[in-house]
């Protein structure tokens, strides 16, 4: 055993290499991507690992593996958890024979995600026990008994960690050396496997009564806690416990109830907790899930407590909580005087606004810009997708209309196109999402007919989650020599009438591209190829002649890009920044703006 400093995403991956996991899958989402790529960076004889092309086939990978009794475990985020909802509502009623971990990272704020979703919520509806782990340390620990609940009741768990549980450090004690879990394997028996209408009901009452069974289990589970005593208490869940708990430290009598393992509600537990309290305050994040439980509880138990909480007004509907809003709402909850309005960083100067943005030469904006030169003064709609080129919305390049969620673009691209045939509907996808959820879509745009330009934007990786590969990029998890998937055959085999592959950054082919392609009926699509900067070298940086720049300042106004600003009246370009992408050069009237060699 030793000691290993890792992120919170590393204790999950050593709690699950440390239960003996066989198998982990998933698909890249911040803020959960760390899990399965620490996993890859230790020994672990007799686990498989893969990237999957998105959650569902994550989770589909990974029950095959727990219906054969192996351990396996499945990461995502909290909306990676709405892609994956197909399989795991069967699985529910299903059931599984090894142990079946579910990672569902949320994230309040959010910080980034287009949703602040409650996975507890989704566990409810799902029917699956979840833990919430309030640390590091404790998301450790909550992966092995996730792995022992579930092999003991035949149920895939979820674990909720999030963000700020996700990203912080600590260490974790744990084997210098992992081996999988020897297992039985698949036994048939369709009686069991096969999932049947007139099985779902059965097992569906099979579930109810479990989870009744589960709550009990729960209500001694190790992860719910009580200190102090008092009549107020504060109940809290995950991360914002761990705020409570560092407020209340100085106030020791006052009851302090951690709920690890929220659903099914350790009832027993929660109710020998509130002896003798009058008043409680739920301190949780998103929604008050453990609020109106308490709520059913007390009703169902007729007891004279006032519940407080998000229902209340007494903490936010929304956003994260922090050590701040626990001191400000505690104490008030406590009528304590803790000079509140000093409270937090309300005095202290504001750091600026920094706007997302592209990075500096990332061929995206060259993409954007391309399509934005062609199609002037043309009407048209851009449907955007989830990735780095979401940031194509910003000024000054304006080029994302729309953006709802993975895949998305390409077909509410249509749905433009259905009802106004007069404009040129574009849908903007990157090469990862393409593969995740992009495909469909495009088979959906050639079986109806219609009249759109695809755009996939191919940088060669997933970029905004930290450039994971993908099937396109020619290698896996596993580090196993494969094929590469062609964007463009895959293209060209479901029936795209014309596929273009072009490099953005020469934008006078990639304008006459776009402007090719809308002089066309049907479904089309642009391949625009050029490497992220982040994981392509550059061999040149751009300089500005200030002697020839006029101050026009149009490379700035038309692109945005962060290396470019103004000067005493003349153009300059940041050269840390700089990655010789040589866009703004194409841009310049008077060829102010030129190469130089590193």
């Amino acid at each position: 055993m030793s000691k290993k400093y890792v992120m919170g995403n590393g204790a999950i991956a050593l709690g699950a290499l440390s239960a003996g996991v066989n198998l982990v899958s998933g698909y890249p989402g911040t803020p959960s991507s760390e899990i399965i790529e620490t996993v890859s960076k230790y020994p672990h004889d007799g686990t498989y690992l893969e990237w999957s092309v998105n959650e569902k086939a994550a989770m589909e990978v990974a029950a095959a593996a727990a219906y054969s009794g192996a351990r396996a475990m499945v990461t995502m985020k909290q909306v990676g958890l709405n892609v994956a909802s197909d399989p795991l509502m069967s699985l529910a009623y299903v059931g599984v024979k090894g142990g079946m971990v579910v990672v569902s990272a949320d994230d309040p704020g959010p910080i980034s995600s287009q949703t602040e979703q409650d996975t507890r919520r989704f566990a409810e509806f799902a029917r699956i026990p979840v833990f919430d782990p309030s640390s590091p340390e404790e998301a450790f620990e909550m992966v092995g008994a996730a792995f022992e609940y579930s092999e003991k009741y035949k149920t895939p768990v979820i674990l909720r960690p999030t963000t700020r549980v996700d990203h912080a450090y600590a260490s974790i004690e744990c084997p210098d050396t992992f081996k999988a879990k020897k297992f039985e394997g698949f036994v048939k028996d369709s009686k069991k496997w096969v999932i049947f209408p007139r099985l779902s009901f059965q097992n569906h009452a099979m579930i109810e009564k479990r989870n009744l069974e589960i709550g009990k289990d729960f209500s001694s589970c190790r992860f719910n806690t009580v200190t102090g005593s008092s009549e107020k208490a504060v109940v809290a869940t995950g991360v914002s416990y761990a705020y409570a708990a560092e407020f209340l430290k100085d106030y020791p009598d006052v009851k302090l109830i951690k709920v690890g393992a929220p659903y099914p509600l350790p009832e027993s537990f929660l109710l020998g907790a509130l002896e003798g309290v009058s008043e409680v305050l739920c301190f949780e994040e998103l929604s008050p899930y453990i609020e109106e439980s308490l709520l059913k509880l007390i009703g169902k138990h007729k007891l004279n407590i006032v519940v407080r909480g998000k229902l209340t007004d007494d903490v936010p509907s929304s956003g994260e909580n922090d050590s701040d809003s626990a001191k400000r709402i505690i104490s008030r909850f406590l009528n304590i005087d803790t000079n509140e309005d000093n409270i937090g960083l309300s005095n202290a100067p504001q750091p600026p606004m920094r706007p997302p943005v592209l990075c500096a030469g990332c061929p995206h904006r060259a993409s954007f810009y391309a399509v934005k030169k062609a199609m002037k003064d043309k009407k048209t709609y851009f449907c955007g997708d989830i990735g780095c080129y979401t940031l194509g919305n910003a000024m000054p390049l304006d080029m994302v209309d729309t953006c709802l969620c993975m895949g998305a673009g390409v077909t509410m691209a249509q749905g433009f196109n259905h009802m106004d045939d007069d404009a040129v509907a574009f849908a903007f996808i990157g090469d990862s999402t393409f593969f995740a959820s992009g495909i469909t879509g495009i088979v959906n745009a050639v079986y109806n007919a219609a009249d759109i330009i695809v755009c996939i934007l191919d940088n060669s990786t997933t970029a905004m989650t930290g450039h994971q590969p993908h099937p396109g990029t020619g290698r896996n998890l596993m580090a196993t020599p494969v094929e590469k998937v062609s964007v463009e055959k895959v293209l060209n085999g479901v029936g795209v009438k014309k596929v273009i592959t072009v490099d953005p950054l020469d934008l006078d082919k990639a304008a006459a591209a776009v402007r090719e392609c809308a002089e066309l009926k049907g479904v089309k699509a642009i391949i625009f190829k050029s490497p992220c900067v982040a994981i392509a070298k550059p061999d040149k940086k751009m300089r500005v002649d200030s002697d020839k720049c006029v101050g026009c300042s149009r490379c700035i106004k038309e692109i945005g890009c962060p290396a470019l600003s103004m000067n005493d009246g003349k153009a300059v370009i940041d050269e840390n920044l700089c990655t010789g992408c040589g866009l703004c050069s194409k841009l310049c009237p008077v060829k102010a703006i030129g190469g130089v060699e590193e």
